[in-house]
């Protein structure tokens, strides 16, 4: 009687996961971290399907997406679109951290919120893998433990030499991660800031990656702003103490622009403020400005980092400064 193929495939298949869940037990990580979908994730990013061996192994660039494609494709299992960031946070995030998979290689200035973050298995990871189920596996296995932890600092200072420096008027220099508004965020800090806010004290500054980059939080609090983890914040938060004026930034690249529903929400957030508030909208060039024009909020004011010594005012009645709903308790 001949033999299903269906039912061949599937043995294959079942094989060919356990193998990769056996890979990543040989690799040191923990249970959770070698399970069933982190065995596919490995094979999704090896474009390894069951009946290719090991030694075919290659070295694509994969988005989440591409990467659930490829299991539905090749292994039969289909995935939810609402379980992308599972697969990020409990397969892809660790094959990062430890090393064995880049991010972003073919553009690292790609912020890692992109909706085209891509991910790589780093190449002598490949060629270990490339082993799997041969008799050179333990000895490459060994010798790629042993210099896996130079492979990190390796990978990890890339990441940072992509960083880009940011010098406050404190003179501090924080870092912030590569891409999105970030260079943005940087022209308003060195090149807004000393024009429009002398002296001013930077509060805070979000960064793509980390929501609370730079946060004097004690600082705020003498203000009478109290920043709750789940705030949605302005990217720069600005006190000029000489006038007395908290300023919130946005900075836009591809939207968040100070609207009218946005500079509601800031007033509120910021309600207990003893400052007064300033809203401000940071684009690159006139250009972006003139897509977001009809959402800008009347009462702010927006800056151009193409033109950094002139300011486009949103009505007349004030020039860079708080409006009587929102001025704060004189000090």
């Amino acid at each position: 009687m001949a033999s299903d193929p269906r039912k061949k495939l599937t043995k294959l298949r079942e094989k060919r996961l356990r193998e990769a869940m056996d890979a990543l037990r040989e690799l040191g990580f923990a249970p959770r971290q070698r399970n069933e979908g982190a065995g596919y994730v490995l094979l999704s990013l090896l474009d390894l399907p069951a009946d290719i061996p090991w030694a075919g192994a290659q070295s694509p660039l994969r988005g989440i997406t591409p990467i659930i494609t490829f299991i539905r494709e090749s292994y039969g299992l289909s995935y939810a679109p609402n379980t992308r960031e599972t697969i990020r946070d409990e397969a892809v995030k660790y094959f990062v951290e430890a090393g064995m998979v880049l991010r972003n290689p073919d553009h690292p200035q790609r912020p890692t919120n992109s909706g085209r973050t891509v991910y790589q298995i780093e190449p002598s990871a490949l060629a270990l893998m490339r082993t799997f189920d041969t008799r050179a596996w333990s000895s490459q296995l060994k010798d790629y433990l042993a210099t896996r932890d130079a492979i990190r600092k390796e990978i990890e200072r890339h990441r940072t030499l992509a960083r880009i420096p940011v010098k406050l008027p404190s003179g501090e220099t924080v870092t912030l991660s590569p891409g999105g508004q970030n260079p943005l965020i940087k022209r308003v800090i060195e090149e807004f800031c000393p024009r429009f806010v002398a002296g001013g004290i930077v509060a805070y500054i979000g960064d793509t990656a980390d929501k609370f980059l730079h946060l004097d939080a004690i600082y705020l609090e003498s203000l009478g702003v109290a920043i709750a983890a789940a705030a949605k914040m302005p990217d720069i938060i600005v006190h000029d103490s000489s006038r007395n004026w908290l300023v919130l930034v946005e900075a836009v690249s591809t939207a968040g622009p100070v609207d009218g529903k946005r500079r509601k929400e800031l007033k509120e957030l910021f309600k207990g403020c003893q400052a007064g508030l300033v809203f401000v909208t940071a684009f690159e060039t006139r250009a972006v400005m003139q897509s977001f024009l009809s959402q800008i909020s009347w009462e702010t004011e927006v800056w151009i980092a193409a033109n950094p010594d002139h300011l486009i005012h949103f009505n007349g009645e004030r020039f860079l400064g708080p409006y009587p709903d929102v001025l704060g308790k004189q000090m």
